[in-house]
């Protein structure tokens, strides 16, 4: 059997791809599931499953706008009518390293509150995390390029 000189180019050529191909090349990354949630202490809590990520650490970050009253409220438990309230408004992230296991990451990030600021209460109040609530949440995997919306949060802690 004769071979051409153009046919073994081409083998050589196809034989060099895949030796030069890197191995982030064959992972498809992707987000099987993400959920939001608000912890006791205000923070966003996102849990997610991530599939196709190869193996070693993966490099994560959560963004979000994020929304907070703070209220005082006095001995009885009681917000007062008054106009003692702040709400603040800003964004929250957050970053975690976490290792995959057989080409999977389950985990969740938590980021926030906003911080009242300089907003306090006069004496014999105290400052609460009255609500707060979280949109456009984004979840990126900085190590494979693959980001997700995450759905809205909020959670009311006292009615004001």
């Amino acid at each position: 059997m004769k071979v051409t000189k153009s046919v073994l180019i081409a083998v050589i050529a196809f034989v060099a791809a895949l030796v030069m191909a890197s191995p982030a090349s064959a992972v498809a990354a992707k987000f099987h599931s993400v959920d939001s949630s608000v912890s006791n202490s205000g923070a966003l809590v996102v849990s997610f499953d991530e599939r196709g990520v190869g193996n070693g650490d993966i490099d994560y970050t959560l963004t979000a706008d994020a929304s907070a009253v703070y209220a005082c409220i006095n001995g009885g438990g009681k917000h007062p009518q008054a106009a003692n309230k702040e709400t603040v408004n800003g964004d929250v992230s957050t970053g975690g390293t976490f290792e995959s296991r057989n080409g999977r990451v389950q985990a969740s990030l938590s980021a926030g509150p906003i911080d009242a600021g300089g907003f306090s209460c006069p004496g014999g109040q105290r400052l609460v995390l009255a609500s707060v609530s979280y949109w456009n949440i984004v979840l990126t995997d900085t190590t494979n390029g693959t980001s997700t919306s995450v759905p809205d949060a909020w959670r009311v802690f006292f009615a004001v």
